[in-house]
Parts: C-alpha cells; structure tokens; sequence
C-alpha cells in the first residue's frame, strides 16, 4: 500500500474592491495587486491537493488507484502533481499512464526496482461473509489496516452502467481510503476501496470495493497504453421499475425498457426499437443485479450475442453484434441534458382537455418554437398538472411532451383519452407514457389510471 498526494493550482474568485469606484472618481490610481513590482499579476490561483491511497502492481513501479484522487478539481483534465510514499517514508513523483473516467480507475508509475509488490486475487470466488482487509490512508493518518467481512456483492449504488458492481463490506473506510486495496485472507486483493456511503461523511460500516474482476482488465489496458475495451449497443434504457411494469403487464425488476435508440449503432442496425423490453442478453437475465449495460460491456466487441425482446407483447429474439463504447465525453453529447430548464409561464401554451390530472393540447409550431424541439415533433403539450395527481407525484410537469401512451402514438388530447380508457377496460391500472421534455432525451413514466367518478 502507498500513500498518494496531489498538488494542483485552481482559479480563486475574486471580490470587487468596494471602495475601488471610489478612489477613481476622486483621481487615485487604482489599486493593483499581484506581482512584486505592483503591476498586475492576472488572474489569482491558490495551491490544492488531495490525499489517497493506491498499491504498487510491479517491482518496476506501477500503481493502481482511483482517477478521481488524480483527476483536476474541474473535471477537465489531471492534477499538476502527484507524489507516491511508501511504507519506509521514502517520496516518488509519479507519473499519470493512463486514467479511465468510467470506471474510477487510474494508473500510475514511480521509477524504481525491486519494490515491493501485491498480486491481483479472484473476487468471482467471493462469498458474502469472507473476511476481508481494507488499507489506506484515512484521513491521511498514513498506512492503516481495518478489518470486515464481505457485506454483499453486486452491489449497485447508481442503478446503471458498466461498474455499477461493487464489493460492500463492513470494514472501516474513511475519506483517504480510495484507492487502497482490499484484501482476501490469502494477501490477494479482491476490491479496490472506491467509496462509502454514509449520512455523516464518516465511516458507517457501508463500504464499497471495485471488484478485481472489473478493475484487471481497465488496468492491463492502460499498461499496454489502450483504450479499455467495453461493449456498446446504443440504445437508452430504463429499468422495469413497478409502475412502468404495471403499464405492460410485465412483472417488476425483470428487464429494462429501451427508451431510446442511437442511429447507425449497433442496436438500429440490427433492428431493436423504442418500446422493445430486453429481458436477456447472450443468454443471461437482465435484472437490477445484472443490468443490459454491465452484460454488453464485459461481453467483447465484435461478438454475435442473441438479444431476447419483448415487443407489442410478444416474446422475440434479435441477433446484435457489440460494438465499441464511445467515451464518456460523446456519450454525453449523445444523450443530450437530462435536466433542461423547464419553461416558463409566459410560454403561449393555453390549457386543453383533461386526463390523468394532466390538461393537454396538442402541439403546433408556435409551441414547438417556444420547447426548443425539433421541426419534427409530434405529441401532446401538458399545459397543467394537478398537483395531486399520480402524474404530478411521477414528476410530469407542465411543458412536457407526450409523444405515446401504451406505445401508440397521440398527436390529440381525444387519442391519449381514449389509449388510457382502453387500458382501464382491459383491466390494467396505469399506463405508459413516452414523454420528452425540452432538448433532453425521451422517457417512459408509468401512470396510475384514477379510478372512474
């Protein structure tokens, strides 16, 4: 185990001297701050750091840890500094090899012979109850062993993504902790200690591990000086939580939804839709434990792997080939924000028809101009919620879009009435709507269907 620390210089802002206007009305030079001479230094920076831990993997120098100990406080690039210490104190700069922002991973190398170092263990052979050592540097106390037993596996703290999987143990974990290894009683490490969750920011007894399984192959990667290798179909997906379950007669927390499509991915081309329920992947259930997003990116890219669908109903099997996962960065650029300001009062939308405690109208180009969405959408407004509607409890708000209900879709308030009494007379209690809001991307929300007065 090895203590990590970092140095990096951040922008400081500035207040306004309030006596400076002033000063310059009355003819004082105005006051200048920064270089020895007087005249102006330019923008003001401070120094910062951060302290971590990591563990040597080689006796040549290589050292795990966790890209955010090493990542800029902006988000858009690595500290200025970084120093490895070992056990006997002595000090290394480090350099950055490579980082990956998806799975919290980065490595780094000293340069040194015959140090010592750990060996990667088999977290797929971990059961819950193992005894387990979690070392680092809490609090930057320096090295410092704690023990547990393996709380839970697969633990998942985002409900999405590729390493959405940790190892959850009991062993005391601080904020100094990240990075460090956790090992099993043969000395092997299983976990690298990640994160906690605690409503104090103290250790609670709820740690989470990055298994080795998932933290080996991002690490052989960036030795060999690549881009870690992940699985992608391009679609978005929703899990089949109750309510959307509800709405298709499906039972609850057994597959995902595709909410959206990316086009010229590998999922449109091999035919997957917008509505499709995946329930298995390369022959493996999809469930909260084991999401489509964790199956595709541990299965290698170029495989043919079946992809088991529900679609209007009916059980179906389509054939993908995996592709390459883009990076973080176009990922984001694809899904567009999530969080698009919602519109204002003034907009010129006027209330319609109402249905599940919504008033709707339909969209016309005026509308449309005022949502920012495209020339192309079709639906129907929300002009009013009812703030004690199952809707409104959903999160539905006004300037929504309803582009479907039950996967038909509407263009008038009379089509999303008449979708939601045909749902009430086969006996369903909600629906699903496909609603999209601003620029963000489209979403299904499963609606309770009121009761008839």
């Amino acid at each position: 185990m090895v203590n990590i620390s970092t140095k990096q210089r951040v922008p400081v802002r500035t207040q306004a001297d309030p006596l400076e206007e002033f000063f310059r009305r009355f003819g004082f030079p105005e006051n200048q701050q920064g270089g020895p001479d007087g005249s102006s230094g330019g923008p003001r920076t401070r120094e910062t750091g951060s302290l971590g831990s990591g563990f040597i993997i080689s006796p040549d120098g290589y050292i795990v840890t966790n890209n955010h100990l090493i990542a800029s406080a902006t988000g858009n690039g690595t500290v200025d500094q970084v120093t490895v210490t070992l056990t006997n104190r002595k000090e290394y700069p480090a350099r950055i090899i490579g980082r990956d922002t998806a799975s919290d991973l980065a490595l780094l190398k000293i340069e040194g012979q015959n140090l010592p170092f750990v060996d990667w263990g088999d977290s797929t052979k971990a059961r819950v109850g193992d005894w387990v050592l979690a070392i680092g540097n809490p609090y930057g106390l320096g090295g410092t062993v704690t023990a547990g037993i393996i709380s839970a596996l697969h633990r998942g703290i985002t409900g999405a993504g590729a390493y959405d999987r940790y190892i959850q143990t009991d062993a005391s974990i601080n904020m100094g902790n990240s990075g460090g290894p956790m090992f099993d009683l043969n000395g092997r490490v299983v976990g690298i200690n990640s994160a906690l969750i605690s409503p104090t920011g103290a250790s609670v007894g709820i740690g989470l591990a990055i298994p080795a399984e998932l933290a080996k192959p991002v690490i052989d990667s960036l030795r060999r000086g690549q881009r870690p290798e992940r699985g992608y179909l391009g679609v978005g997906l929703q899990p089949l939580d109750e309510n959307i379950a509800n709405s298709l007669g499906l039972p609850k927390d057994r597959g995902e939804i595709v909410r959206s499509i990316q086009p010229n991915e590998p999922a449109a081309r091999a035919g997957l839709q917008q509505g499709d329920v995946i329930l298995r992947v390369n022959g493996r259930d999809v469930n909260p434990d084991q999401t489509v997003s964790f199956i595709v990116a541990n299965t290698p890219v170029g495989s043919k792997i079946p992809v088991d669908i529900i679609r209007a109903g009916r059980r179906q099997t389509v054939t993908v080939t995996v592709g390459q996962r883009p990076t973080e960065e176009e990922l984001a650029r694809q899904l567009g924000n999530d969080n698009e300001p919602l519109t204002p009062e003034n907009t010129p939308i006027t209330p319609g028809s109402a249905v599940l405690g919504l008033s709707l109208q339909p969209l016309n180009p005026q509308i449309a101009k005022a949502l920012s969405l495209p020339p192309t959408a079709r639906g129907v407004v929300i002009t009013q919620v009812d703030p004690n509607s199952d809707a409104a409890e959903k999160g539905l708000q006004r300037a929504d879009l309803i582009l479907s209900v039950n996967q038909q879709a509407v263009t008038t308030p009379a089509q999303v009435q008449a979708a939601v009494e045909a749902a009430r007379r086969s006996g369903r209690t909600s629906v699903l709507l496909l609603v999209k809001r601003g620029t963000g991307p489209e979403a299904f929300i499963g609606v309770d269907i009121a009761p008839p007065r």
